[in-house]
């Protein structure tokens, strides 16, 4: 059995996430989803998520493409997957080259896990989308 992981904030869903997730499942028999708690978001991004924690956490694991939904508390994907022992890990290709999935590629590696890069779905995002709500309300 294949498992697969990825992770996301997961704020304001839209179709960009629902594409990751549907090409994740169809290459993996089981799809473990990190959400990122509202204060990974904030010390990482240096904003507090529109939807909670414990609403988006809801809002994916009602999607049918996913097994099982955790709290992504850190970024710390070697922690992960110690925990979860997936042999594939899923991300947007709008972070493929960057320094740190170069660092998480080696560090995985060693433990037979494959890092794929799914196509990013271009002309939307959850920073398009609050700015659009924001600049007409």
């Amino acid at each position: 059995m294949v498992i697969g992981y990825t992770t996301g904030v997961y704020d304001m869903f839209h179709i960009g996430h629902l594409n990751i997730l549907k090409r994740a499942k169809m290459q993996c028999d089981y799809l473990i989803v990190g959400v990122s708690t509202d204060e990974l978001v904030q010390r990482e991004k240096k904003k507090k998520p529109v939807i909670d924690f414990q609403e988006r956490m809801e809002i994916v694991r009602a999607i049918k493409y996913v097994d099982m939904v955790v709290p992504q508390v850190d970024k710390d994907k070697f922690a992960a997957w110690k925990k979860y022992k997936f042999q594939k890990m899923f991300v947007g290709s709008d972070w493929q080259g960057t320094p740190q999935w170069k660092q998480f590629e080696q560090e995985l590696a060693p433990f037979g896990v494959e890092i794929v890069y799914l196509p990013h779905t271009d002309g939307i995002s959850s920073t398009k989308l609050t700015e659009y709500v924001k600049n007409h309300i």
